[in-house]
């Protein structure tokens, strides 16, 4: 009898559970297991133990089972019961010192076993009797299409793990030729998939797993997939189950979120961050006008200036240069691509002296030191940086230098003039997908930084007999070579003005036309601006003051 037997060997493996050391052995070579408490019938009648007659009959009662494809037992490696492994269908297989050896994991085409994958534990690879094409999902042949939810593992320890963590009661699934594979699998049986209303994916966390989650979360349904973030320190469903963590498990699996693309978000989820944002600081134009329709200039918002050949657009970029530099606290960046350093400091300093510097007999009239003293006052700070570029401009080094500008030199506002010159040093046969290509470029440094931008632009030749420079009204569609310019530009602002004009006034006075304002939405003609010839200067006028006839006051200019 059992209970009068006395043992005299502990800690061995039991060859039907698998444990490694829950069998007991008596003085006539019976046995008992106490993790499985499978008791073992006498193999040796006689009253003296023999070690060896035990280990022979134990290596003739594993080499029985292996013969059968292996036994249904605990997989004492990875702490999945025996229960759930036999609900599975997985049998352990065991060398010929009973120790556990192999996994064997059946794989099902219409509820009909084809193939067995085959892990073996002590290298973790794996190997398949037979190809695995067309085959289900691990443990899918146990639930029913149709289901509430079902959750898809990366490996098939991690779904008997995430079934036993969720208490045995939903389905649970794994893919068969791991995260690499794993959308070719769900696509294999994307029907039986689809049929649940939730799908849980819950791969590995790493960033194989993760990118995998993702990819499969694509191909289905929008909506419908939710992807497990496990907690810090765990890989996988199994490693957890190993824990213990039952209620850690099963929190995060509630709490998955439903898979959006990114870019794409969930509004509700974005209350708080909406109405606590950061407001957008506007800089004031120079212009009243400009004001009124456009509320100032902002950071992170791409300026197109633009205007026909000779309409002023140098001389508004430079009033735009020193307006920023002395009305704000931010760093300046300037990349002029046709001309010299010295002839871009001229200019800036032209509109601090109200005098045309860059005319040698203008900057004659000022002595060297008042000269110095302007300069001090706009650059010793150390808020003005201008690319000198020596004649060579090669597409990438030009935006390295951009970059540089608003990360390494810390600009806020940079101005680039101009993108025609830019399309040239691209060198590109096709000009319109070069300025395609370099707008798109402008505006993902923008999004990028947060920097401010402002861009001169060209327009192209219009047809008829009046263009640009005798003052026709101008379009988005005028903008040269690409539509790209107008929609990738936050603000586009045109110039106009009739330079041939017999009327002076008229040939001074360029008027300012908002094309496009994503802000503000407001369009049309802003203001107008008078050149003042011995000056250099631009005054804004509104259109009652230009039409009144006082022209006396404008005489000066």
């Amino acid at each position: 009898m059992e209970n009068n037997l006395k043992f005299v060997k502990y800690h061995q493996p039991c060859p039907s559970c698998g444990s490694s050391d829950a069998l007991s052995l008596n003085e006539d070579g019976s046995g008992k297991c106490f993790s499985c408490h499978k008791f073992f019938p006498s193999i040796d009648k006689q009253s003296t133990f023999k070690s060896s007659q035990v280990k022979t009959r134990m290596k003739e009662t594993i080499k029985e089972l292996n013969a059968h494809g292996g036994v249904f037992a605990k997989l004492t490696d990875r702490n999945i019961a025996k229960e759930t492994a036999e609900k599975y269908g997985v049998k352990v297989v065991y060398d010929s010192n009973g120790t556990l050896a192999q996994h064997i994991y059946p794989l099902y085409i219409n509820n009909e076993l084809t193939s067995n994958k085959i892990r073996y534990v002590r290298d973790k690879k794996f190997s398949f009797d037979v190809s695995p094409n067309g085959v289900g999902l691990f443990g899918q042949q146990l639930f029913k299409e149709g289901g509430k939810y079902l959750t898809i593992t990366e490996g098939e320890c991690d779904a008997m793990a995430a079934y036993e963590l969720l208490g045995s009661k939903w389905a649970v699934v794994s893919v068969v030729r791991g995260a690499a594979a794993a959308v070719k699998d769900i696509k294999e049986n994307l029907e039986y998939v689809e049929s649940f209303d939730n799908v849980v994916l819950c791969f590995d966390k790493d960033k194989p797993g993760q990118e995998a989650a993702k990819k499969v979360a694509t191909i289905l349904k929008p909506g419908k997939a939710k992807i497990v973030t496990l907690p810090n320190g765990y890989k996988d469903a199994n490693d957890m189950l190993n824990k213990g963590l039952f209620k850690e498990f099963t929190s995060s699996w509630w709490d998955a979120k439903v898979y959006t693309p990114s870019g794409i978000i969930r509004v509700s989820e974005k209350q708080s961050e909406f109405l606590n944002r950061e407001r957008k600081e506007s800089i004031p134009y120079p212009w009243e006008g400009l004001n009124k329709k456009l509320y100032g200039l902002r950071q992170g918002e791409l300026v197109t200036l633009t205007g026909g050949t000779g309409l002023g657009k140098s001389s508004i970029t430079r009033e735009l240069e020193h307006w920023l530099v002395k009305n704000t606290d931010d760093n300046v960046g300037i990349i002029a691509l046709e001309e010299d350093w010295k002839r871009t400091v001229d200019g800036i300093l032209s509109i601090e002296a109200n005098a045309r510097l860059y005319v040698d007999q203008e900057r004659d009239k000022f002595d060297k030191e008042t000269i110095m003293d302007m300069f001090d006052k706009i650059f010793s700070n150390d808020k003005v940086f201008i690319h000198a570029h020596f004649g060579t401009n090669e597409i990438d080094d030009i935006f390295a230098k951009l970059r540089y500008l608003i990360v390494g030199c810390d600009c806020k506002w940079v101005v680039v003039d101009h993108l025609h010159m830019l399309v040239s040093a691209l060198a590109e046969g096709d000009e319109r997908r070069a300025i395609d290509n370099i707008m798109t470029r402008l505006r993902s440094l923008v999004e990028e930084t947060g920097a401010g931008l402002i861009l001169v632009s060209h327009l192209r030749r219009v047809d008829g007999n009046k263009g640009h420079e005798n003052g026709v009204e101008v379009s988005l569609s005028h903008l040269r070579g690409s539509n790209s310019i107008g929609q990738l530009s936050d603000c586009v602002i045109a110039l106009e003005r009739n330079q041939q004009s017999d009327d002076d006034l008229e040939a001074r006075t360029t008027k300012l036309r908002i094309l496009k304002s994503r802000y503000t939405g407001d369009v049309g003609m802003a203001t107008s601006l008078v050149y003042d010839k011995d000056s250099g200067r631009l005054t804004e006028y509104s259109d009652e003051e230009l039409m009144s006839n006082e022209e006396e006051t404008l005489l000066p200019f």
